[in-house]
């Protein structure tokens, strides 16, 4: 009997597809890759705006370096790999970004910046590191992402950080989250869900 007809291999592979799909649907933290930092210094009285919001954006980079170089990365370019491997590697995701004013009473800021991946740019990865492991040309896939994530979550947010600087809420402790959460994208059950209106 081949391998290409041997049932027991042929169900170990259904059931492999299975798992991997209902992990896609039943993911939790494990889909997300999250940096915290918390900036404890406080800034001088007569500092400029500019200034304040050199801070703030120092405490973002800060987050987002925590979330690059985070071992939950790791396991979500093993896990992008592994569930990508049904629905030939297209995923959906989101980077967003909480500035929290910890002295302050003004709620915490919030920004958020969808994405998707799509085949290609695994392909145009595969180019540019020259080799074929799948886990290093993901990690290097969703580390561009978070990068230009964070950055066009930051640009949605600057104005009512820009706020906050006139409120003077930026005057304690800043607690910044970079989370970047990524999940499998099927096609089926976005083509079941678009039905036409009656």
């Amino acid at each position: 009997m081949s391998f290409r007809t041997n049932p027991d291999r042929i169900l170990e592979n259904i059931d492999r597809a299975r798992s991997r799909q209902e992990e896609g649907l039943h993911a939790g933290p494990d889909r997300q890759a999250i940096g915290r930092e918390l900036e404890t210094e406080l800034p001088d009285v007569d500092a400029t705006n500019p200034e304040r919001l050199r801070r703030i954006f120092g405490v973002v980079e800060r987050s987002y370096t925590a979330a690059a170089q985070n071992q939950e990365l790791g396991k979500l370019a093993a896990r992008f790999r592994a569930v990508g491997d049904i629905p030939d590697h297209h995923a959906l995701g989101d980077v967003s970004i909480s500035i929290q004013y910890v002295d302050s009473a003004r709620p915490e800021d919030v920004g958020m910046a969808p994405f998707e991946i799509l085949p290609a740019a695994l392909v145009e990865a595969k180019r540019e590191t020259k080799t074929s492991r799948p886990d290093v040309n993901a990690m290097k896939v969703l580390r561009r992402y978070l990068r230009d994530g964070v950055l066009t979550a930051y640009n949605k947010v600057e104005p009512r950080v820009r706020d906050a600087l006139r409120d003077r809420a930026d005057m304690g402790h800043i607690a910044v989250q970079v989370t970047m959460d990524v999940r499998s994208a099927n096609p089926t059950i976005i083509l079941d869900t678009l039905e036409p209106a009656e």
